[in-house]
């Protein structure tokens, strides 16, 4: 198999060096050009026929989300990895351009110590995602929209689950997702109804500030209200927490109802936060009672979790591959037989809504229900 090509975009200097050094150390990749603004990367792609750009945010002439919007008029397929700065500023930009097609996006190394460490940093975090993004270096990718096949996959063999019958009402919702996660989370979370009678609990692997400001994305674009999470704070239904970047959240029984909880307890799974935390909670707190969401993501974070919900007696749903930016986490749920369903990601709101509704007996059902059952996730009304 040959190489994955990447274009490198930057305006520093000393930063395209550094992500050359990494990246040409690895015998999969090679670097094959570099640009110092939008404008150049551009008139670029053509000639150095990339499967992978890294683009940075803040450049002269023609920023990164200028350059994204020019680059995806032509180029819809090729893969781009932003690269932002650990700041507000950053955190934003990187929103709005995962927002207008981006893929991924990793932070620039700070405060690491040395030169060392920044490139063992790169490293680490920009690799594995050239490599989950161009898994077979397809020379395709560079190739103009209109020129492009239209993608075709062909269908896995699951394992077959045994669908059980709606036995205790779901009482929370847990969601894990990575990679993709941000476009998912606007597309799933905004269909949600304001009568929504349960709460919900998101793990979306991110850095401190990145959590806060797609919390407060995502519940201005909602009819729930959306916050980054924080200790101690009490669940009640129709709101949503994000766990908060570089912390584990999970939920805990007390004297005043279930609340959440925060730690920096080690990784697991290489993410803090991390799903398996938070599901492994929720199925010792809420036991058959939970409902368990895993979406888009690489590795396999939430697949021990996702195990623990099944075995207390709850119910997992999963993205399918179709939809997702990388069918990591969904895709091992999946293929451990752990989901009821597998789900376009545009029928998974739907489908949560179902499940919350179906998990009551008609005669149990108050004003709140009713109101949930006449609301179509799209429903559009009733935002806060």
């Amino acid at each position: 198999m040959r190489k994955i090509r990447i274009l490198v975009v930057d305006d520093s200097v000393v930063i395209r060096r550094m992500v050359t050094d990494a990246l040409s150390a690895d015998p999969a990749l090679e670097v094959a050009g570099s640009a110092a603004n939008g404008r150049i990367a551009l008139s670029k792609i053509p000639q150095v026929n990339p499967d992978l750009i890294t683009l940075d945010i803040e450049m002269p002439e023609m920023d990164g989300l200028e350059t994204l919007r020019e680059l995806r008029k032509t180029y819809h397929k090729l893969p781009v990895i932003m690269f932002s700065t650990l700041t507000e500023r950053g955190a934003s930009a990187t929103l709005d351009a995962l927002a207008l097609g981006a893929n991924d996006y990793v932070t620039k190394p700070s405060n690491v110590g040395s030169a060392t460490a920044a490139l063992e940093r790169i490293r680490e975090q920009l690799i594995p995602k050239i490599k989950a993004h161009c898994p077979l270096a397809s020379p395709s990718s560079v190739q103009p929209a209109t020129a492009l096949p239209r993608p075709t996959s062909t269908p896995r063999a699951l394992p077959k689950l045994e669908i059980r019958a709606p036995g205790a009402p779901v009482e929370i919702i847990a969601i894990g997702v990575s990679t993709g996660g941000p476009n998912a989370l606007a597309e799933v979370i905004p269909q949600l109804p304001a009568s929504l009678p349960v709460p919900v609990v998101i793990v979306q692997h991110m850095p401190p500030v990145f959590t806060k400001l797609l919390a407060e994305r995502l519940s201005s674009k909602s009819q729930i209200r959306v916050e980054e999470g924080q200790p101690g704070e009490n669940l009640v239904p129709g709101r949503a927490w994000v766990a908060p970047g570089d912390f584990h959240m999970a939920v805990e029984r007390g004297k005043a109802g279930v609340h959440l909880i925060t730690h920096r307890q080690p990784p697991e799974n290489s993410c803090r936060p991390a799903v398996d935390v938070l599901f492994r909670s929720v199925a010792e707190v809420y036991g058959p009672r939970s409902l368990g969401v895993v979406m888009t993501g690489m590795g396999q974070d939430g697949l021990r979790g996702s195990e623990r919900i099944r075995e207390a007696g709850g119910r997992i749903l999963a993205q399918d591959e179709a939809t997702s930016v990388v069918w990591g986490m969904p895709g091992f749920v999946a293929q451990a037989g752990l989901a009821e369903k597998v789900l376009p990601l545009n029928q998974i709101a739907s489908e949560i809504v179902l499940r919350v509704s179906e998990s009551r007996t008609a005669g149990s059902r108050g004003p709140a229900f009713q109101t949930l059952e006449a609301l179509s996730p799209n429903h559009a009304d009733q935002r806060r």
